[in-house]
Formats: C-alpha cells, structure tokens, sequence
C-alpha cells in the first residue's frame, strides 16, 4: 500500500512538474522544447498497472482530490465567459495513476439534423475489487467550429471529461464556476 502511494505521489509530482516547465510528455510529435529526456520520462519509473486492484471507495476518494492548478487549462469562449478543463489527455493519465483497470466506450454519436453539430455519449467504468460501476455523459461540438480536432473528437473529449467528473475527477472546477 505504501509504495502503491509513493508511487502516485511521485508520478503526480513529475506531471507538476512537466506541465509548469511547458514540458509535453503526452505529446505524441516531438515539440521544440522536447529534448533527449522525453524517454527517460517514462522509462525511469515503470507505474504498475495490474495487481494494484482496490475497492472502489478508495478509488473514488483519489479521484474526488482537487487536481493541481498546474494541470488544469482555460478557455475563453465566443460570449467572453472563461472555462477551466482539464485537458482530456490529463484526465486519461490520472485515471490511468488511480483506476488503472478502467475502460471507456463510445456508446452513440449522433449528428443534428441540420448537421451542424455532434453528440457522443461515452461512457466510463471503473473495476474495483469489490464491484464495477459505471457513469455516462454526453459532448456536443459544432462541425463548423474551428480549431484542432475533427467535430467528433471534440465532442468525445467533453463526454470522457464529463463522463470521469460523474466519477469526482475535476469535479472542483463545477463547484468554483459557482461561486
């Protein structure tokens, strides 16, 4: 149980770490800034990811933390209004660090009538050594929009992020838009 702990404290601390330095360890091309460390990042400590089973209250505890201000991102939206979002690619690791037998799965992506816009629901399950649960949300995304990523993407990564926050994660940054 202990080096199971160390284990998140250490990788958490790196994730810090690498997102205050501008460091992409997540990127899947190389960036300027990438040097020769990028590999060690992942090869200096190998997180195990099977054997390491908990009941689920324990997994929903980690994931209900506040997650590090250095991992979450902001947005400005078309109206002015700021949103703060964990990026997808974050959400997936942390899940990856406190439920690493958890799986996902698109269950519908529907287009508007007018095809303007996109729905996916996905899904989210969690195995705990004690029972498995699961949590459903939907992203929608306009096809019009511009930006990285085809409509369909877009719309998968609100329902994950949503999907997971059903769970705890990020749940936070609901509570402070409220505020």
């Amino acid at each position: 149980m202990a080096a199971t702990s160390f284990l998140r404290s250490s990788f958490l601390s790196k994730l810090r770490t690498s997102c205050k330095n501008n460091y992409r360890p997540f990127s899947a091309k190389p960036t300027a800034s990438s040097t020769t460390t990028d590999k060690s990042y992942f090869e200096e400590e190998q997180v195990p990811t099977s054997g390491i089973s908990r009941p689920l209250s324990e997994i929903l505890k980690e994931l209900n933390k506040k997650v590090p201000d250095s991992l979450i991102r902001a947005r400005t939206e078309s109206d002015g209004f700021s949103i703060k979002y964990i990026p997808w690619h974050i959400v997936n690791r942390i899940m990856n660090l406190h439920a690493p037998e958890w799986s996902g799965e698109i269950r519908s992506i529907t287009y508007s009538a007018d095809a303007k816009s996109v729905s996916v629901v996905y899904r989210v399950t969690l195995y705990g050594t004690d029972a498995e649960i699961h949590r459903e949300s939907t992203g929608t995304a306009s096809t019009s929009e511009p930006g990285y990523g085809d409509p369909v993407q877009k719309a998968e990564a609100m329902a994950f992020r949503r999907a997971c926050a059903r769970f705890g994660l990020g749940l936070h940054l609901y509570h402070e838009d409220m505020q």
